[in-house]
């Protein structure tokens, strides 16, 4: 698994130095709108076009399911125990914007579970990559740690709760999220934070719970979602329950991903 996902990290990379070419010259993006209304630019094609020639020659055996390519029939798709699952640039907003906070996702889905992932943050130089089978890393401009999230029963009571949240997505449901965590919590600080980012950042301890109303793709949560369990964190739906990949629709439902995944947050958050 460790040459694996060296070799997934490798090609991550490689996309990320695709996608920095496009981001220094703005006049080669050709920003157009898909069916969904989200935004898609030649950096997203050819980072798409990187990681599946480079997975597909990785592992022949093993199918690749990109947002920028077609979308595989459920029919198909069913029977696939393992596939891997990429969004080449996850954050096309944040990339128009500038923000510097999109990624890469690659994960590896078995038995609709993702099992590794890989998110690359090439604007600021970080990789992070985990699997079920191993612990967390972060690469950070070559400087490689191990990483893991910070429980809560480690926080003293002046440290608050710090919640990572989208700056577009339903304003008024995360209000109300906030307005329930203050009944179990004196101090919480908000923070803004684009794409997958959000949940490295739980991940790597420096954030607490990343509430999400409204929909996402299974693109844009698996790499997350493989990292922060193996973190020690978890993504749970509203009902908290663990998220289900490989579904017939690949949309998700609402979500709470979380740094400490044997807190109470049903009471916290009812």
């Amino acid at each position: 698994m460790n040459t694996l996902i060296s070799n997934v990290v490798s090609i991550c990379e490689l996309a990320g130095e695709s996608i920095l070419e496009f981001y220094a010259k703005p006049s080669d993006w050709d920003v157009r709108t898909k069916s969904d209304n989200s935004p898609v630019t030649r950096a997203d094609l050819k980072s798409s076009e990187i990681i599946t020639t480079k997975l597909l020659e990785l592992t022949p055996g093993i199918p690749v399911l990109s947002e920028e390519s077609e979308m595989v029939d459920y029919v198909r798709r069913q029977h696939w125990e393992r596939y891997w699952l990429i969004d080449p640039l996850d954050g096309t907003k944040e990339f128009i914007e500038k923000t510097d906070e999109f990624t890469i996702n690659v994960a590896l889905i078995e038995n609709k579970k993702p099992i590794l992932g890989v998110v690359s943050v090439p604007a600021k130089g970080q990789v992070f990559w985990g699997s079920t089978s191993g612990g967390v890393r972060k690469k950070s401009n070559g400087i490689i740690q191990e990483i893991k999230t910070k429980p809560l029963s480690q926080k003293s009571s002046f440290d608050p709760l710090i919640v990572v949240a989208s700056r577009r997505h339903n304003l008024e449901n995360l209000s109300d999220c906030l307005n329930k965590l203050q009944h179990k919590f004196d101090n919480i600080v908000k923070e803004s934070v684009g794409s997958a980012l959000k949940i490295c950042r739980i991940a790597e301890g420096t954030a607490d719970i990343y509430p999400r109303f409204g929909p996402t793709s299974e693109w844009d949560t698996a790499a997350g979602d493989a990292i922060l369990f193996a973190a020690g964190g978890q993504i749970m739906s509203m009902d908290f329950m663990p998220l289900i990949y490989n579904k017939k629709s690949i949309l998700n439902p609402s979500f709470f991903a979380v740094g400490d995944r044997d807190f109470d947050w049903k009471i916290a958050l009812k």
